[in-house]
């Protein structure tokens, strides 16, 4: 294992451009040269008051504000002081709940075509009297919201089709609206959202309103199995010549579903089936405010770094006179047992996939990763230092203070995680390059940092080449990159693998990089395994393959950190040492930043309303937190 030190303004210039080395004196790009030279930052899962359950969160920002937000301009949230990004997104892909899109905005504007139908006016008037609860018992109007968020037969006739598709054009009008080529991407996308096992998918287009305009979206009152989700994709790619994709996201909570090898209906996944959710599904979300999906401790005891953003259930007791300290954790969510938790994270996901590759010639779970907030404040801003996640019903301060709270039960907002970022490399920031770049899944995720990170994979790499300037034109002629594929190893060689990754400017440095083995032997038994292929400081595997902590400089008090220790940059070409030409296999990079305090921490020291509070509702949830990425893997098959 090589590490070597590079000054980190040199790696941020080098992994953003690709060099032309034919003349020494000259680093400048070639004027032909089409592979994706930079990576773009974005989020392809935020939602605004369209959403039902965004709006009864007390969220009153709509799609405007969200994209203004995101292209770096001042916006005040529902609770709190005015905020700006320090540094913008590149794209954005607004995902509102399709289910009753913009009712409730409707009800508010009391829009006709809504409370003139019979069932609108029976819903119109739950709708005031949760509005008028809401002012005087924001929780309580939140829970009995639930019936307002429903995606049934009975909502159906609400979302009227003339209302309905009038919201849509609205949607997709604003998103042609804020689509600067070159500067700043607006695709259109919505949510398909079943009630159930939280088997959601996030549905982008690579096109504009006027062909987005030409087919309704498509709700579970539509139906709830995700083959006619896909169907209907395909349908909309043949009727408009234009392109579309869906996301899987929160493994984690979908109880056994997400990777499941059975089918809607019955039955063991076939040939089609899986040929067709490869075609539709390329990316899966591994991580966002929900918690993290890449892997769990049921699944690798072996990981250190495996309990990582883990959501769990935690019960306020039922008298409420009693002390928060008295809260009781549940270590599993309700329903949720060990047996399922191999087809709900990626990283067992991807094992199956190689499995039922072997069985049926096809990989149903080629996907690679990327990350997104889910949060439903309109205000795309993920990271550890984020104070407010996900739904912002209550102003969580006092309720921690409040003996009188109502949630019970609940899982607290304080203990989910801070959302992730989608990172694509590409072109250019245009719909179609950005589009293009998650279909080919040359894409990763992070938690809300902003690491850079190269990873390619070929037979003829050198030791030193992923210390080169023009490392990513080396790995593209050598190669493939994240997302690609590997075949036919040549005689007595074992695959090798350029990786660099380089610290986000404005965060931490970095503690290690990883690369995680999933493969299957001949007896049809699936393995995983984890390679530490750089470590900072210089430290050094032990005989049992154990790496010293990196240590941390958390300051919990004040939280603060500093980049005393850690690397800015590390740097490797690493040879897998247990290849087997026979076997399946895939490869990804897991990058671990220093410790840093988790948002929770911020939250303690400082609320929204500039005080200090208690952490006794809090004592459980962990402060400090190791920011990551997750690169797409790239996969061997022998054939």
């Amino acid at each position: 294992m090589k590490n070597f030190k590079i000054p980190v303004e040199f790696l941020i210039i080098t992994s953003l451009a690709t060099f032309d080395t034919s003349a020494v004196d000259s680093y400048s790009p070639k004027v032909n040269q089409t592979y994706p030279m930079e990576v773009y930052w974005g989020d392809t899962h935020l939602h605004t008051n369209l959403s039902v359950d965004a709006y009864f969160g007390g969220n009153k920002l709509g799609p405007e504000e969200a994209y203004r937000f995101a292209k770096g301009e001042e916006i005040t949230p529902n609770r709190g002081k005015p905020e700006r990004l320090r540094r913008p997104l590149d794209f954005l892909v607004i995902a509102d709940h399709v289910a009753n899109m913009g009712v409730m905005t409707g009800f508010e504007e009391n829009n006709p075509e809504l409370v003139n139908s019979t069932i609108g006016r029976y819903w119109y008037s739950k709708f005031k009297a949760v509005s008028e609860i809401e002012k005087n018992d924001p929780t309580k109007a939140a829970q009995l919201s639930r019936e307002l968020m429903l995606d049934g037969d009975e909502f159906r006739d609400i979302g009227v089709s003339k209302f309905r598709q009038s919201v849509w054009e609205r949607m997709t009008a604003l998103a042609d609206r804020y689509n600067e080529p070159g500067k700043f991407t607006a695709l259109i996308g919505y949510e398909w959202t079943p009630a159930s096992n939280f088997n959601h998918r996030v549905v982008i287009f690579k096109d504009d309103a006027k062909k987005t305009n030409q087919v309704s979206p498509f709700s579970a009152a539509d139906s709830t199995k995700p083959k006619d989700l896909w169907a209907h994709m395909e349908m909309y790619e043949k009727k408009t010549g234009g392109e579309v994709l869906a996301i899987p996201h929160g493994g984690n909570l979908t109880r056994g579903v997400m990777f499941a090898l059975e089918e809607a209906a019955g039955g063991r996944i076939s040939k089609h089936y899986a040929q067709t959710r490869s075609r539709w599904e390329p990316l899966f979300e591994v991580t966002q405010t929900k918690g993290d999906s890449e892997t769990h401790t049921v699944l690798s005891p072996t990981d250190e770094f495996a309990d990582f953003e883990t959501v769990y259930s935690y019960y306020l007791p039922k008298n409420p006179s009693s002390e928060y300290s008295e809260w009781r954790k549940i270590k599993s969510l309700e329903g949720d047992k060990d047996w399922m938790r191999q087809y709900e994270y990626a990283r067992s996901g991807l094992k199956l996939g190689l499995d039922q590759q072997a069985k049926l010639g096809v990989n149903p779970f080629k996907f690679g990763m990327i990350g997104s907030t889910d949060f439903h404040d309109s205000l795309s801003r993920a990271g550890a230092n984020v104070f407010l996640s996900e739904l912002i019903s209550t102003d969580l301060t006092a309720d921690f203070e409040n003996e009188n709270s109502n949630l019970m039960p609940v899982l607290p907002f304080t203990l989910f995680g801070s959302g992730g970022y989608a990172a694509v490399w590409a072109a250019e920031n245009t719909r179609e390059a950005l589009f293009a770049g998650m279909k080919r899944k040359e894409a990763y995720a992070t938690t809300g940092t902003r690491i850079t990170v190269r990873f390619f994979g070929g037979w003829e790499y050198l030791a030193d080449e992923a210390f080169w300037p023009d490392l990513s034109k080396i790995g593209y002629s050598k190669g493939v990159p994240m997302g690609g594929d590997l075949t036919r190893a040549p005689k007595g060689k074992s695959p090798r693998f350029l990786i660099r990754a380089v610290k986000d400017p404005d965060g931490a440095n970095l503690d290690r990089v990883q690369v995680i083995k999933g493969w299957r032997d001949e007896k049809g038994e699936l393995h995983e395994k984890i390679y530490n292929v750089a470590l900072s400081d210089g430290r050094k595997e032990t005989r049992d393959g154990k790496v010293p902590p990196v240590g941390s400089t958390v300051d919990i008090q004040n939280t603060t950190y500093t980049n005393s220790i850690g690397d800015p940059e590390l740097a490797t070409m690493w040879q897998d040492p247990n290849f087997n030409k026979d076997e399946l296999a895939f490869y990804y990079v897991r990058v671990l930043e220093i410790p840093t305090p988790r948002k929770v921490a911020h939250w303690a020291v400082d609320s929204v309303n500039n005080r200090r509070f208690s952490l006794s509702g809090l004592r459980e949830a962990p402060l400090v937190i190791q920011e990551r990425a997750y690169t797409s893997p790239i996969w061997y098959s022998p054939e």
